[in-house]
C-alpha cells in the first residue's frame, strides 16, 4: 500500500494556540537530592560534576518538552478563510454536498457535527442466500466502472454505477433558499445493463440518514411500513423533513409497486454501518406485486420502535441511524426529498415539491449548463477534439469535483525531537480538532486529503471555480502547527480513519512534502483575479510561514542545498530505502541514506516556492518579506549554483548526491525470502545514476533560461526511448536503469520505477509548452516533444478509458495499460488540462 505509507515533518517559525497534553507520553522530570558532604573535595568535586550535567538533561527535556508542544499547536497567524466560512449563513451554496467520497452516494453537510446521508443497495435472490450489499467504494467489490458524468462542485450531478447486471444512475439537484442551505433531491434509478433481459433480478435500495445526537429526528410511517416522511430539526439546519417518493418505471410519473423495510437504530459510529445493516438482513419477506406472483427477500426486521434498550443512544450523544429499505423488480426510479423548513417559507414552496417532472427540468437544464460551462472553460470543441475526448474532459473534471470531501477530527502527530540532540522519545500526540475541505486522490483507495496531491487537484478545479480552490487551499493552511508545519496525509474523522492502517495513522512533525500548492497561488498571481488577490493577501502569512518551515527543516549539508528528512533506513530487504515524504517514494535515491544527501528534486521546489513567494510579496506590497526572499531566490535561481550542487558531468544530467553504489541487488536467501546484497564497488560520495523524473526537475518547474546549456542535453534524453519516452508518455525511471522495473522488497513492487505518472507529464507538457515558445536554441525541439507527448499521454489515457470506464492511478510504459488503484481521479484528471493546452 504504497500511498498508504505515504510521508510526514517538524521545524521553525511562529505559534499561537496550545493545546492541553500536547506532549502526552514525555517521561516526567524527577527532582533528585544529591548529598554532599560539606567541606570534603570529593563532595565539591562531585557537586561540580554532577550539577551542570543534571542542568544540561534537564535543558534537553524542556527543549524536546517544548518542541513536542509546538507540534501540536495550531499557528498564530490570522485564518486564510474568513470566521464560519463553512456555515450555511456565510456559504449557504456550499453547505450540502456529496462531501463523503468514499461511499458510492452519499451527502452531508459542511460541519464539524453532520447530517449524514446515504444509499446502499443489494441485488436480492443471490446463490449463496445472502445479497452482496454495496455501500462504500472498494477496490475489490467487483462493482464498476463507475463514476461522475457530471458534476458542477456545486448543486447538481449524474453518475453511473456498474454493477454486475445492474446499471444504477445517481442523480441530486440542490435548490437555494431560506438561512440553511435550500433544499436538494436525489432521484436513484436502477436498470438491467442489458436491454431484453428476460429475468429482470429484484433490488433493494436502502436510504439512511446518521445524525451524531444533535439533531432530533421524528418518522412518521404509513401503510405497510413505508415512511411517509422524516422530520427532524438542528441548530444549524432549523427545521426539515426527508421524505421517500413511491418508486416509479424510469422516465414515468406513475406509481410501482415496492415492498418496505425500516430500521431505527442509535447511531453504532459510521465505519460500523455497513455491518450493522448486513448482520439485520436475517429475515425473509415476502414481495407480492398486485396480479403478480410472490417473491422472497432478505429484509430489516425492525420497526419505527426505538431499538435501543435501556438508557437512550440519544441521551448519551450517540445520535440516530434510520434507514428505510425499498424493494422492487427492476427497472425503476425512486426520489428523496429533502426540504428546509426556511426555504420553504422563504419561497420554494410556491414552486412546487423538486421532484417527478420538475426534477427531470432541473435536472434536464443543469446538465445543459454544465456543458456550456465547460466548453466556455476549456474550449475543447473549439480545439478540434473528438466529442469522445470531450465526454473524457468532463468526467475527469466532474470525478475530480464530485471526489471533494468535508472532513473534520483530529489528526496523530510525533514530534521529532532527535535533531535537538536528545534521546527523550514521545509517544504520538492529538493534533486539535480542525476540518478540511478537499479533494482526495482515488474514492476507493485513498480517499482522504494528501497535501502533494491537492496541489494538482487545484490547478483543475481553480479553471472551473476559483472560489473553491480559495476555499480548499485556506482550509489546507488552517492545519498549519506552531511551527509552519503541515502534515501530508490527513487522517480525520471515524470514516477516514476505519480505513487507514493504524502503523500509517502517525504524521511526523519533521517530515515534508511537495509544496504543490504553491502551483495553484502562482496561477492565481499569474491572473491576477480581485477575489484570489484579496484571499491571498489573507492567506500570506501562512504562505510565508509554511515556505520558511520548508526552506530551514529540510536544509542540506552544502549552502543552497536540501535534503528530504524521513527516509527509511536500511534494511536488509529494502533494495533501495525509500522516500515517502518526496512524494515519489520507491524513485531510487542514494543506496545507503546520510545526512550527506543532496535531494535534486527538493532543491527545486524550494527554488519554485521562494520565486512565487517573492513575486506574491512583491504583489502585495510586503516589503520586509520581499526584501527577505529576493536574495534567496536569486540563489536558488542562479544556475550555476544549481551545476555545483547537482550537475553530474559523468551522467550528463543533474542527479541527487549522496553515499551511493550501484552493486546493490536483491537476491533469494532462503528461509528469508529475498535479501538484499551489497557488492563492489563500496558505497562513496558521489551522484546517484537514477536517470528518470527527479533528473527532470529543473526543467519540470521551468527554472532553467531558455539559452541554458543543460536544457539541450535533458531534452535528448526525455525523447530517448531507451531512456524516458514512450508511447504513453514519460516513464518515471529510464528504461536503461538497473532499477527500472525492480521490486524494492519481497512484498513491495516497482511504484516509481517505469510507471507513466500524469501529474509529472503534466509538468513536462507545460514545460515543454513554455520552452517552446521562448525564442532559443531548443524552441523547435521543446515545441515538437510537446505536440508528441501530448498526443501520446491524451490517446492513451483516452484507450484506457475507453477500455474500462475508469481513470487510473498509473499507466504501463509498456502497454499503455491503466495500473494501480482505480477509479483514480485526482490527478489523473490533469488529462482535462492537457486536452486543453492549459498550463
Amino acid at each position: 500500500m504504497a500511498r498508504g505509507e505515504r510521508r510526514r515533518r517538524g521545524a521553525p517559525t511562529d505559534g499561537g494556540r496550545t493545546v492541553e497534553g500536547a506532549a502526552r507520553g514525555c517521561p516526567t522530570r524527577r527532582e533528585r537530592r544529591i548529598g554532599v558532604a560539606r567541606g570534603t573535595v570529593g563532595g565539591a568535586v562531585l557537586a561540580i560534576v554532577v550539577l551542570p550535567l543534571a542542568l544540561t538533561l534537564s535543558g534537553s527535556w524542556l527543549l524536546a518538552w517544548h518542541r513536542a508542544r509546538r507540534a501540536v499547536t495550531l499557528h498564530s497567524a490570522p485564518p486564510a478563510l474568513p470566521p464560519d466560512s463553512s456555515s450555511p449563513t456565510v456559504a449557504p451554496d456550499l453547505f450540502w454536498g456529496t462531501y463523503r467520497p468514499h461511499v458510492y452516494f452519499g451527502m452531508k453537510t459542511r460541519s464539524p457535527q453532520p447530517l449524514l446521508t446515504g444509499l446502499m443497495w443489494a441485488q436480492q435472490g443471490a446463490a449463496s442466500g445472502t445479497p452482496k450489499l454495496r455501500h462504500t467504494c472498494e477496490q475489490g467489490d467487483g462493482v464498476g466502472p463507475y463514476g461522475w458524468e457530471f458534476h458542477d462542485g456545486l448543486s447538481f450531478g449524474r453518475q453511473h454505477i456498474q454493477d454486475g447486471d445492474l446499471r444504477l444512475t445517481t442523480e441530486f439537484v440542490k435548490r437555494p433558499g431560506g438561512l440553511h442551505g435550500g433544499d436538494w433531491t436525489w432521484r436513484v434509478t436502477v436498470e438491467p445493463q442489458a436491454l431484453g433481459t428476460s429475468s429482470l433480478p429484484l433490488v433493494s435500495l436502502f436510504f439512511y440518514v446518521v445524525t451524531d445526537g444533535k439533531e432530533v429526528l421524528v418518522p412518521e410511517v404509513g401503510a405497510k411500513g413505508q415512511l411517509k416522511f422524516i422530520s427532524g430539526h438542528s441548530s444549524e439546519l432549523g427545521d426539515f423533513r426527508f421524505t421517500l417518493l413511491a418508486p416509479t418505471s424510469p422516465g414515468d410519473t406513475a406509481p410501482k409497486y415496492g415492498s418496505y423495510n425500516v430500521f431505527w437504530s442509535s447511531n453504532p459510529g459510521l465505519p460500523l454501518l455497513t455491518e450493522m445493516v448486513k448482520s439485520r438482513l436475517n429475515s425473509w419477506f415476502q414481495h407480492r406485486p398486485p396480479g403478480a406472483s410472490s417473491d422472497r427477500y432478505l429484509g430489516l426486521p425492525g420497526s419505527l420502535k426505538w431499538e435501543d434498550r435501556g438508557p437512550s443512544g440519544q441521551e448519551h450523544g450517540q445520535g440516530q441511524f434510520l434507514i428505510q429499505q425499498v424493494t422492487l423488480r427492476v427497472p425503476f426510479s425512486v426520489e428523496l426529498v429533502f426540504e428546509s423548513g426556511s426555504a420553504q417559507a422563504g419561497g420554494n414552496q410556491a414552486l412546487g415539491q423538486l421532484s417527478g417532472s420538475l426534477l427531470t427540468q432541473a435536472l434536464e437544464t443543469h446538465a445543459k449548463v454544465f456543458r456550456e460551462r465547460f466548453e466556455k472553460t476549456f474550449q475543447l470543441q473549439e480545439k478540434g477534439l473528438s466529442p469522445e475526448e470531450q465526454s473524457l474532459g468532463q468526467a475527469a473534471l466532474s470525478g475530480l469535483l464530485g471526489g471533494i470531501g468535508y472532513f473534520y477530527g483530529q489528526g496523530l502527530v510525533l514530534p521529532d525531537i532527535r535533531d535537538e540532540g536528545s534521546e527523550q522519545k514521545v509517544d504520538p500526540a492529538l493534533f486539535p480538532p480542525v476540518p478540511l475541505f478537499t479533494a482526495v486522490p482515488s474514492r476507493s483507495f485513498f480517499p482522504r486529503g494528501f497535501l502533494w496531491d491537492e496541489g494538482f487537484h487545484q490547478l483543475v478545479i481553480q479553471r472551473w471555480d476559483p472560489r473553491l480552490t480559495r476555499e480548499a487551499l485556506g482550509h489546507w493552511l488552517g492545519l498549519l502547527n506552531a511551527d509552519g508545519w503541515i502534515g501530508r496525509e490527513q487522517v480525520l474523522g471515524d470514516e477516514a480513519r476505519a480505513r487507514v492502517p493504524p502503523e500509517f495513522l502517525v504524521q511526523r512533525a519533521a517530515h515534508a512534502n511537495p509544496p504543490t500548492l504553491l502551483l495553484p497561488v502562482a496561477h492565481m498571481l499569474e491572473h491576477g483575479d480581485p477575489a484570489d488577490l484579496a484571499f491571498l493577501r489573507r492567506a500570506f502569512p501562512r504562505l510565508h510561514a509554511w515556505f520558511s518551515w520548508l526552506h530551514q527543516s529540510q536544509a542540506g549539508p552544502e549552502p543552497l542545498s536540501y535534503r528530504w528528512r524521513g527516509r527509511d533506513p536500511i534494511l536488509p530487504t529494502l533494495l533501495n530505502p525509500k522516500t515517502l515524504p518526496s512524494g515519489l517514494d520507491d524513485y531510487p535515491r542514494s543506496s545507503h541514506p546520510s545526512a550527506a544527501e543532496r535531494h535534486l528534486d527538493l532543491r527545486c521546489w524550494v527554488a519554485l516556492g521562494a520565486r512565487v513567494l517573492m513575486q506574491l510579496a512583491e504583489q502585495l506590497g510586503e516589503a520586509e518579506a520581499a526584501e527577505e526572499l529576493r536574495p534567496l531566490a536569486a540563489s536558488l535561481g542562479a544556475e550555476e549554483i544549481l551545476d555545483e550542487l547537482h550537475w553530474a558531468p559523468e551522467l550528463g544530467v543533474f542527479a541527487d548526491f549522496g553515499n551511493h553504489t550501484k552493486a546493490v541487488q536483491l537476491k533469494p536467501q532462503p528461509p528469508h525470502g529475498l535479501v538484499r546484497v551489497v557488492g563492489r564497488p563500496h558505497p562513496r560520495l558521489q551522484y546517484v545514476d537514477a536517470l528518470g523524473y527527479v533528473s527532470l526537475f529543473p526543467l519540470l518547474l521551468r527554472l532553467l533560461d531558455p539559452h541554458s546549456s543543460r536544457l539541450g542535453p535533458l531534452l535528448d534524453v526525455l525523447a530517448d526511448s531507451r531512456h524516458l519516452w514512450s508511447p504513453f508518455g514519460l516513464r518515471s525511471l529510464a528504461a536503461s536503469s538497473p532499477f527500472y522495473g525492480q521490486r524494492n522488497s519481497e512484498h513491495d513492487p516497482p511504484y516509481w520505477r517505469g510507471a507513466v505518472w500524469l501529474n509529472i507529464n503534466y509538468l513536462a507538457l507545460g514545460a515543454l509548452h513554455h520552452y517552446g515558445h521562448l525564442e532559443g536554441p531548443h524552441q523547435a525541439q521543446a515545441a515538437k516533444l510537446h505536440s508528441e507527448l501530448r498526443a501520446n499521454v491524451v490517446g492513451n489515457v483516452l484507450r484506457q478509458y475507453r477500455a474500462t470506464g475508469f481513470l487510473w492511478e498509473q499507466y504501463s510504459d509498456r502497454d499503455g495499460r491503466g495500473m494501480g488503484c482505480r477509479p483514480f481521479q485526482g490527478w489523473t484528471s490533469l488529462v482535462l488540462l492537457a486536452m486543453a493546452e492549459d498550463y
